[in-house]
C-alpha cells in the first residue's frame, strides 16, 4: 500500500518523446482533473522505490499508483485508460487479453521508443496550468 500520493499517479520516462506526448494527450483529455504525474526520475518515484519493492527502477515501463496500490506495464496503462473518457476509454478492453500478450507488445514498443521518437536532454516543464499536477 503507497501513502502519501494523490489517488492517482502515473509515472513516466521524463526524457522520453513519446511518453511525454502521452502525458500531454492526457493532461488535455482529462477534464476532471483525476490524474498527477511524475518522472521515474523523479524525487517522489525515488522515495517510492525506496519503500516498494513492486515500483521498478527501470525505466522501460509506465507505473500507474491508483489507490494506493502499483500496477506496471500493460496493466497499469491498461487500469489508467478504464479513467479516461470515450473513444480512449474503449482502449482498456485490451485487459480482456491475457497479460502475456499485452506486456510483450508493451515490451516491443518500449524498447523502441526511443528510436522511434527519440529523446529529450532533460524532463520538459509542463505548462504553467497543469504543474500542480506534477510531482517533483
Amino acid at each position: 500500500m503507497v501513502e502519501g500520493l494523490p489517488p492517482r499517479v502515473l509515472f513516466f520516462d521524463g526524457v522520453c518523446v513519446m511518453c511525454n506526448r502521452i502525458v500531454e494527450r492526457l493532461l488535455r483529455i482529462d477534464k476532471a482533473r483525476q490524474f498527477h504525474f511524475a518522472s521515474l526520475q523523479g524525487e517522489t518515484a525515488g522515495a517510492l522505490r525506496a519503500r516498494h519493492s513492486e515500483m521498478p527502477s527501470a525505466l522501460e515501463t509506465m507505473v500507474y499508483v491508483e489507490d494506493g496500490s502499483i500496477y506496471v506495464s500493460s496493466t497499469g496503462v491498461l487500469r489508467a485508460l478504464r479513467q479516461v473518457p470515450y473513444p480512449y476509454k474503449a482502449l482498456s478492453w485490451l485487459r480482456v487479453l491475457p497479460t502475456w500478450l499485452t506486456d510483450r507488445l508493451y515490451r516491443l514498443v518500449a524498447r523502441s521508443r526511443y528510436r522511434v521518437f527519440g529523446t529529450y536532454e532533460t524532463c520538459p516543464l509542463p505548462p504553467v496550468e497543469d504543474r500542480a499536477r506534477f510531482l517533483p
